[in-house]
């Protein structure tokens, strides 16, 4: 690649190796550089090659970084591949901007992860605090992963089709889940579920709405709810497939998170089910 130098062809991250001319480039190389135009031409490759060629990774210490830390009065740069090693963001979609560890953008949810929380992708431990490498669903905010491990199961696959299906793996939130994972780096491949096109699998996409207690108490019933106060919808943290409403189970204001009595770990925390 004309563009970080190297041979990688890892398409998840680097994107396809794209040739123009004799020109070998990456694609997101290209479309992630500050001098990158809507349209590759030789002579303009040839032009960021030479303008990159100074320039030195602050992650690996070589020359021909060709990302610049989109903070206006921040010069890091550095190469795409190094972009996971420095802690840096590379955000795929619109601009594509890319961020420096220090000024890369946060989750903006509090939580924190119990102790001995594991990750529900790979189940290793996710450590004791978000960072740039555990996360955390900005929805239900107490489903944890790995960043990488997210990664992955944004990905195509040869019978898995991606961003359409792609949600927490928890609570099946998406349009919030999906908008933070994309500002925090996550590449999600936009394409149509084809595998999906006649519905059959669509059930496994919906997010329980409804509240399960015997006794719902709520005056628009078990099938509504509200965004926050004793009407807020809670799911198991475990199987999320029961929920009931605060009031309807008599669970404190400062409630987050709970179990469903079929589960496990369940604490029998719907007194009325």
């Amino acid at each position: 690649c004309v563009l970080c130098g190297q041979v990688d062809e890892d398409s998840s991250i680097l994107g396809h190796k794209e040739e123009y001319n004799g020109f070998y480039f990456h694609e997101f190389c290209a479309v992630s550089s500050h001098e990158a135009p809507a349209t590759f031409l030789q002579p303009v490759l040839l032009l960021m090659e030479m303008l990159c060629f100074f320039q030195l990774c602050f992650v690996c210490g070589n020359r021909g970084a060709s990302i610049t830390c989109a903070e206006p009065s921040c010069d890091r740069s550095f190469h795409l591949p190094c972009a996971s090693n420095g802690e840096c963001v590379t955000q795929f979609f619109e601009d594509f901007r890319c961020f420096c560890r220090e000024h890369s953008p946060q989750q903006a949810v509090e939580a924190v992860p119990a102790q001995d929380t594991t990750c529900i992708v790979c189940m290793d431990p996710v450590g004791d605090s978000m960072s740039y490498s555990t996360m955390v669903c900005p929805a239900c905010q107490h489903t944890w992963f790995h960043r990488a491990c997210i990664q992955v199961g944004a990905l195509p696959s040869p019978n898995r089709h991606r961003f359409f299906c792609f949600q927490c793996p928890l609570c099946r939130d998406r349009d919030w889940f999906i908008t933070d994972m994309l500002t925090m780096g996550i590449r999600i491949p936009f394409r149509n579920a084809t595998w999906e096109d006649n519905g059959a699998y669509a059930s496994l996409g919906v997010r329980h709405r409804s509240c399960d207690a015997s006794d719902c108490l709520y005056p628009h019933g078990r099938e509504q709810a509200e965004e926050e106060g004793p009407w807020q919808l809670l799911l198991c943290s475990s199987c999320a497939a029961q929920g009931t409403h605060w009031h309807c189970s008599n669970l404190s204001p400062s409630t987050t998170s709970w179990e469903c009595n079929t589960c496990p770990a369940g604490t029998g925390a719907i007194p009325r089910l």
